[in-house]
């Protein structure tokens, strides 16, 4: 579904990131993953092949997004699209209840999480316009962003910035349009990643999400559960597709989830 395809992947070196540059790889896709440890951009690159180029940087710092777009260029001749995984749970630095949260809370979970996503998504654009051709992007959210979940995911901060993802892509969908630019969202529930740790080894909230995410016998999520979906929207099969959010969440926004 992916031949001939050049992606970037911001948050490309482990868990959600990493596992769809297996899946772009297998559908023919050359992919630039870009991630802030030295240490897993380069184990992403010895696992994945000729067809990956790892970029160690900063979703945070403005030029990263760019630097790996014209590496794209450079590499492997064009640039067809970008997957924005990257953000982070900003829990350390103080995000939680409102009642509780700081002020670096805030500040830093919003950094991570959505401006690290309008920097990546800026650098697309411009890139796009620049060459006057299609692309696509898709963005990541999160069910916190708009089915919240009080007795066990409680930062604010973080659950702001995920329903600011959707607001800001749908805006960007509405404007781009025009000029063949697709942008749309994956919005997973909670899945194992290295990110997840905290809840992922909790047994009440593994309990809990026996019931809140009831698909395939109640269980946590997969990366390669939100693969397929990934694939589809980097695709030509969703050339027609843009401003959508698509929820891989196991039922968890249809689902009460019992305590």
């Amino acid at each position: 579904m992916l031949n001939d395809k050049k992606i970037v992947i911001i948050g490309g070196t482990t868990g959600l990131g990493f596992s769809a540059a297996k899946a772009f790889v297998k559908n023919g896709a050359k992919v630039i993953v870009v991630g802030r440890n030295p240490e897993s951009c380069l184990s992403a690159e010895l696992a994945l092949g000729e067809s990956v180029r790892a970029i160690n940087g900063d979703a945070t710092d403005p030029k990263t997004a760019s630097d790996a777009i014209e590496t794209c260029l450079t590499e492997f001749g064009g640039f067809d699209g970008l997957y924005h995984v990257a953000g982070g749970s900003g829990r350390k630095y103080g995000d939680g209840p409102l009642h509780e949260l700081t002020l670096e809370g805030w500040q830093k979970t919003f950094d991570l999480n959505l401006t690290s996503l309008m920097l990546s998504n800026q650098a697309a654009v411009r890139k796009f316009l620049e060459l006057e051709t299609p692309g696509t992007i898709l963005n990541m959210s999160s069910v916190l962003g708009f089915s919240p979940s009080p007795e066990y995911f409680v930062t604010h901060a973080y659950a702001a910035a995920k329903s600011a993802v959707i607001g800001f892509t749908k805006s960007l969908a509405a404007y781009y349009a025009k000029n063949n630019i697709r942008i749309n969202i994956l919005a997973p529930a909670l899945v194992e990643t290295p990110m997840s740790a905290r809840a992922s080894t909790n047994e009440k909230i593994m309990n809990f999400i026996k019931t809140k995410q009831p698909l395939d016998g109640g269980r946590n999520g997969k990366p390669e559960d939100l693969d397929g979906a990934a694939v589809y929207f980097m695709s030509d099969a969703s050339k027609f597709s843009t401003g959508q959010t698509l929820y891989v969440d196991g039922g968890w926004e249809v689902s009460e989830g019992q305590y």
